[in-house]
């Protein structure tokens, strides 16, 4: 005798129904999330995009600069990318900061004098005569001696320009063609190419400062039309192939390390995320740390090892003129305005510290 099947009720029929709807909808979600969570990052907005120039040339530029967008651009996972462009690339390195201000560049890394800030401390970037012995003396007058603040308040006074971080890149020394310096008197009529704060400074002596385009400097070596270059260390010098045209080094340096800065133009800063500022802050910190290791092995190791150019030097009782000299060009720029008054009492005390330290310090 078959079994009478009652009929499911209203209720029933619509509590069945729902049951298939969690449990489809269960499944639906977690296929969906199970897709969603090993798809790859897609970024739904357009990245951002920046312009970045530097001071310097593709070769030189490979080693203070490139790593450091590289590093960016990968980290920044598609969310931002930076273009980087050599020197006069884009624009001549004379008008890097007006190019900077006015939106055409997005970011700069240079020197002040180089640039042309219009700030009263424009005079410290690059080589400042003597100021520092080490590329270490950099970030601790930036960290202790109160430059980071001076630096900051300098460049909130320029509209649209904001000033990120410096750092130290190698010491100056003098590299000449075929005139060997042996003697100050031997300065005498150089042609050279430099960082405007060092030319000024030696132009004392007789030595001549030349602007030109950075690729042209080495074709200006060879034509005559230089004599020389004042513009860097013995790792510069091998590495952009300078050291193939000049015959001599002079082992008396100018000064320790050259104040190098990251800039970005204020209203393409402010576009970009918290995040990605702090990323991009902290990949000009590996630069820097970068150029530490990079610039100061190479030092040692190309005057020792190097095979190019051969090593001259002034005598100590008349290189000790010039240590001389640069006090009153000190108290010569001390004077030009309070703010940079104060950074020349920031180097007095540090080198009074440092010499008070003693060793490994001086």
């Amino acid at each position: 005798m078959s079994k009478l099947i009652k009929p499911a009720s209203p209720s029933e029929k619509i509590l069945t129904s729902r049951r298939k709807f969690l449990k489809t909808a269960s499944i639906g979600g977690a296929a969906a999330a199970a897709t969603t969570l090993s798809a790859p990052y897609v970024n739904a907005q357009a990245p951002i995009r920046w312009r970045l120039q530097t001071y310097s040339g593709a070769p030189l530029g490979a080693h203070v600069i490139k790593p450091q967008i590289d590093a960016f651009n990968a980290a920044a996972n598609g969310e931002m990318e930076i273009e980087l462009y050599y020197a006069d690339q884009l624009v001549p390195t004379s008008e890097l900061f007006r190019a900077l201000q006015n939106g055409t560049l997005d970011a700069v890394q240079s020197d002040e004098a180089t640039m042309a800030s219009p700030v009263d401390i424009s005079v410290f970037g690059g080589y400042f005569p003597f100021a520092t012995r080490y590329s270490l003396d950099v970030t601790a007058l930036f960290r202790y001696y109160g430059l980071q603040e001076i630096w900051e308040e300098a460049y909130n006074e320029v509209e649209n320009v904001t000033w990120l971080s410096a750092g130290a890149w190698d010491p100056l020394h003098i590299f000449t063609v075929d005139k060997p310096i042996r003697s100050l008197a031997d300065m005498n009529g150089l042609r050279v190419f430099g960082v405007p704060t060092a030319g000024r400074f030696l132009s004392k002596y007789g030595l001549i400062p030349v602007t030109v385009p950075w690729d042209d400097v080495e074709v200006a070596m060879q034509t005559g039309e230089l004599d020389g270059v004042a513009w860097c260390g013995f790792t510069e010098a091998y590495e952009v192939g300078w050291a193939d045209v000049c015959n001599y080094a002079l082992t008396n340096s100018v000064t320790g390390a050259w104040f190098g800065s990251y800039f970005a133009n204020t209203e393409s800063w402010e576009k970009v995320p918290p995040h990605l500022q702090e990323l991009y802050r902290i990949t000009i910190d590996q630069s820097h740390y970068y150029r530490l290791g990079w610039y100061w092995g190479g030092e040692a190791k190309l005057r020792v090892e190097g095979e190019k150019m051969e090593l001259t030097s002034i005598p100590p009782e008349e290189w000790a003129t010039v240590v001389k000299d640069a006090e009153g060009f000190w108290d010569e720029v001390a004077a030009s305005s309070e703010r940079a008054g104060k950074v020349v009492d920031a180097f007095k005390l540090y080198a009074a510290n440092m010499e008070k330290a003693g060793y490994p310090y001086r």
